[in-house]
């Protein structure tokens, strides 16, 4: 599963940065996200926040926590634009479902295996969903309406 998920990712950041018809949809005037907010407070928190102070494990915190807010620069993105192809609204919407099955996952572990704790992993998997909550409403409404997918701005 890890094999597919690299695979997946890496083809991804490849089709972004060298397909001749994807790499002409950025607009570097709309991307003006400043992802330092949210490095930087991960990194103290990762910090802080930890289940053991060794260079490993506050750098796997660190992702955890990276990994709950990630999506926001996409977000705020799309909600600038306002032009959201299908493409771009169905990887969004895979995302965040992606993280809702963990936490399902998460309810099955907890329910039927002794001692399985991992509080950091929860809360950061809960923001993350719920980071994703206005983004399902406004896919599903579009979906069910058969209209274009816009957010708010």
């Amino acid at each position: 599963m890890k094999l597919i998920f690299l695979a997946s990712t890496f083809t991804i950041i490849y089709w972004m940065r060298f397909h001749k018809v994807i790499r002409v949809t950025y607009d570097r005037e709309q991307d003006t996200f400043r992802y330092q907010f949210l490095v930087l407070p991960c990194l103290v928190l990762a910090m802080v926040l930890n289940s053991e102070f060794t260079v490993m494990e506050v750098l796997w915190t660190f992702s955890i926590y990276l990994e709950a807010v990630a999506i926001l620069p996409q977000l705020v993105l799309l909600q600038r634009t306002n032009n959201i192809d299908n493409l771009t609204g169905n990887y969004v919407f895979l995302l965040g479902s992606y993280r809702a099955l963990y936490i399902l996952n998460w309810i099955y572990r907890f329910m039927t295996e002794p001692n399985y704790r991992q509080y950091l992993v929860w809360i950061s998997g809960i923001v993350q969903t719920i980071v994703y909550i206005d983004f399902f409403y406004y896919y599903i409404k579009s979906w069910r309406n058969n209209e274009k997918l816009s957010l708010p701005a």
